[in-house]
């Protein structure tokens, strides 16, 4: 049988003991206090007074059970109320993923909101066969590349552990599964991401949804040969930056940066590679229930915030800027809302039809060049 570890079982959002993965587990896990509620490793200790600090955190207690009880009542006894509610009220389903879902529903909502639970319904076995009885070309790749994903969480720290086989198992899977797209080092950043809040078989038809489009259009062309999406986004986002910010946009320009540089990993991770955690889980609440174009607006918000500081900077400074956003502009309460006033959908659709234009002259003259080739 596959191992499935549910993520009840393996991660306690209050930090509380790793009984269920077992004494061996136990002496590589850093002790519950050098982690915060995510069960990332903290970089620096709390310099709060301790009455201060329990009066926060009773309010914030209070306001996120007050918060869970709405959407228990939302979702219904494991979703079975969410359709419904979501033909109804779409506009109230919209306003509280945008404002966060609870940390302790998100596993089951992310697959409500995404469509794979309908694709684990419809696939009894499948993940299984997978896992078991098929083999991959990538296999070698994949175990290479495990102990580079999310390093400083615990859940994925101990070599060959059971997060670290959660992943192998998924990512193996997906690259048996749809064999012309295979495994690509960053698609181990969205499965990882995955596993902590799912099972293996939900996060595997979690990745499957995501690539193959089941509710938002397909990703793989971010991970094929070539990275074709990347490029159509990038192209896209350079697009953004010179209409909704002209003077950095020029800036830019004159220092020679462009996309490419900075905004690659945005889209392949869909910022799970390197921003804060907690944002990372919030602007994937939205991706989930919006698509793409949160991952556009996120990145001009960023640079909308910081504009002031990087028009200023040569192509040096700009280039570490650009990978190194500062603290105050990772605040998601600060950069979501933000993010949400920019309008880009027309922008996005205009741009992808130049793009194709120029994408299939680009394939035309390759074309010519071959058959000329040939008559030589």
């Amino acid at each position: 049988m596959v191992e499935v570890i549910d993520s009840a079982c393996r991660y306690d959002h209050h930090v509380k003991e790793y009984k269920l993965l077992g004494d061996s587990v136990m002496e590589r896990v850093p002790s519950p206090r050098a982690l915060d509620k995510f069960g990332l490793i903290k970089q620096d200790a709390s310099n709060s007074p301790e009455g201060l600090l329990k009066s926060r955190l009773n309010i914030e207690y209070e306001r996120e059970t007050r918060r869970v009880r709405k959407w228990r009542k939302m979702i219904g006894v494991g979703g079975s109320d969410w359709k419904h509610y979501v033909r109804r009220k779409p506009h109230v389903v919209k306003r509280r993923i945008r404002k966060g879902i609870p940390d302790c529903l998100r596993g089951l909502v992310w697959q409500l909101i995404s469509g794979s639970r309908d694709l684990l319904l419809m696939n009894p076995g499948v993940y299984e066969q997978l896992v078991i009885y098929e083999t991959s070309a990538s296999e070698l790749d994949i175990i290479r590349d495990i102990s580079r994903t999310f390093p400083s969480h615990v859940f994925f720290q101990q070599r060959h552990g059971p997060g670290q086989r959660s992943l192998y198992n998924v990512l193996k899977a997906y690259s048996v599964f749809d064999r012309e797209v295979g495994y690509v080092q960053g698609m181990g950043f969205l499965a990882g991401f995955l596993l902590l809040y799912m099972s293996e078989e939900d996060a595997f038809w979690l990745l499957v949804a995501l690539l193959k489009g089941a509710v938002h259009a397909p990703m793989e062309g971010l991970y094929q040969a070539g990275l074709p999406l990347v490029q159509q986004y990038l192209f896209q986002f350079d697009h953004l930056v010179r209409e909704h910010l002209p003077k950095l946009g020029e800036h830019f320009s004159q220092e020679m940066i462009n996309p490419s540089m900075y905004a690659s990993q945005w889209f392949i991770t869909v910022f799970s590679y390197s921003f804060p955690f907690h944002l990372a889980l919030r602007i994937w609440d939205v991706f989930l229930y919006e698509g793409v174009k949160i991952v556009f607006k996120v990145g001009l918000a960023l640079l909308k915030y910081c504009h002031d500081d990087l028009i200023k900077l040569p192509f040096e400074k700009l280039i570490h800027s650009l990978r190194n956003f500062p603290e105050d502009a990772m605040d998601p309460d600060t950069l979501l809302p933000m993010a949400y006033s920019i309008k880009v959908s027309r922008s996005l659709e205009g741009s992808k039809d130049e793009y194709e234009k120029k994408d299939g002259k680009h394939i035309q003259s390759a074309e010519i060049l071959e058959k000329q080739k040939e008559l030589q």
